[in-house]
This record gives C-alpha cells, structure tokens and sequence, in this order.
C-alpha cells in the first residue's frame, strides 16, 4: 500500500468511497472535483489517497486550514473502501496527513480538527478518533437534524 496525493485520475475512486460508505449520495460528491481540480485559490487544499500495489485507490483524506482560525487544519474527509475497513487504511492516512503538516513546522500547523455525525451510523467513526489522538472536543446539538448532532474531535499538533 502507499500514500500518495490525489489526482485528477482519481475522483471517480473517491467518489465511489464516498458513496460506498454512505457517506454522500451520488449526487452529493461534486465538492470532490472541485477541490482536487482547484485553482491556485485552493492551493492550501490537499487530498491523499491509499493506494493498493495494482492501483486501486482504497482509501482517501482530505485536509485544509481553517479559515479565520491560528494554525488550525480540519480534516474534512477520511474514507475508506467498506470491504478494506478495519485494516489500517485510515490511520495510515491520518499518519501521513499529520506528518505531511508536521514537517510544515509549528508556525503552519499546530492543531487538527475533525467533525463527524453522532447518528449510529457513525459510531465506529467516533471511536476511531480517540484511537488516533483525537478528543471529543464539542457536541453541537440538532446540527445536521433532530436527533443528529455535530461531534468536533480535536487533536494538538504541536505545541505554540
């Protein structure tokens, strides 16, 4: 397996991960698009991809800064195929990610957030986090609906 950034040639793999994992619906995916073919104006935006040693893209992590926040990147999308969950895909994507701001040094990154559903759906998800540093930093009831919060999960990166 390797981690490599993203291409054009890989959206319609992305998007498929999305789809399988019931993350969007089909007609929901377009933002990839837009931000792995962005201009210079999303040149901060990164996307990596797993990739299998035939080619096959099992997994994808999508990170950018947070707008109007000191040093702080969320991580807006981490994936995995369903049938390759559970194998290490993710944290390997998160491990790259993190080193990939790391190496950036503590005046670009020094915080990671990452936000998720609290709707059963999402619970492996919720677990997964804390797995890889990650705190449950807020909850923001009936974010997404009624009986579906907003979960904010936040790890330090670096000290100021």
């Amino acid at each position: 397996m390797q981690i490599r950034p993203a291409t054009s040639a890989d959206i319609k793999a992305i998007k498929a991960i999305a789809v399988e994992t019931n993350m969007f619906g089909p007609d929901d995916t377009r933002f990839v698009d837009e931000t792995v073919l962005a201009d210079r104006s999303l040149a901060a935006h990164h996307w990596l991809v797993s990739e299998a040693a035939d080619g096959t893209v099992l997994g994808a992590a999508y990170y950018a800064p947070e707008p109007f926040a000191d040093r702080m990147w969320n991580l807006y999308f981490i994936a995995v195929s369903p049938i390759r969950q559970g194998s290490g895909i993710g944290g390997a994507l998160i491990q790259r990610l993190e080193s990939d701001l790391l190496e950036r040094g503590p005046d670009h990154a020094q915080v990671l957030i990452v936000e998720t559903s609290s709707t059963d759906q999402y619970a492996l998800t919720r677990q997964f986090y804390p797995k890889h540093g990650f705190v449950e930093e807020a909850r923001i009831r009936r974010f997404y609906g009624p009986d579906d919060d907003k979960v904010v999960f936040w790890k330090l990166l670096a000290p100021a």
